[in-house]
């Protein structure tokens, strides 16, 4: 829920310069590098332990997946990057979206409280993604 917080603060702070869609982008930017920064933090341990098998404990996955979303996140703010770079974060969004659900049904704890529930983390998976395509593709 931090990350939905973060991007809708960092979206409405860029509203001030900005139109909506470019707004969106730099919101979804800074969300993508603060929820890059868990992956080279104390916290890669339990992002690892959302892995499903046989990825469980991959902590190879983890800071590659790190390093994919402050590519990402750099990439919504460059011009001629900014769709090879939405595209690749809806990618990486669909495809750690397994991960959720593993979490979810193993209960797999993030600094000891439960990962985000499906009911919450689907709908909002499908709103960055909605936001990234709106923002930067559409």
């Amino acid at each position: 829920m931090i990350p939905l917080l973060v991007e809708i603060a960092a979206t409405l702070v860029a509203r001030v310069w900005l139109a909506w869609p470019d707004a969106v982008r730099v919101g979804l930017a800074i969300m993508f590098l603060f929820t890059s920064t868990a992956h080279f933090s104390s916290m890669k341990r339990d992002l690892a332990a959302m892995m499903p098998p046989p990825l469980t404990g991959a902590m190879w996955l983890i800071y590659l997946t790190g390093v994919f979303e402050i590519a990402g996140a750099i990439g919504l703010l460059v011009p001629r990057l900014i769709r090879p770079a939405a595209w690749a974060l809806i990618a990486m969004l669909v495809a750690m979206f397994p991960a959720n659900v593993y979490a979810a049904l193993k209960g797999v704890t993030l600094r000891g409280r439960p990962a985000t529930a499906l009911w919450l983390r689907t709908p909002l998976q499908a709103f960055w993604i909605a936001a990234l395509w709106w923002s930067s593709v559409a």
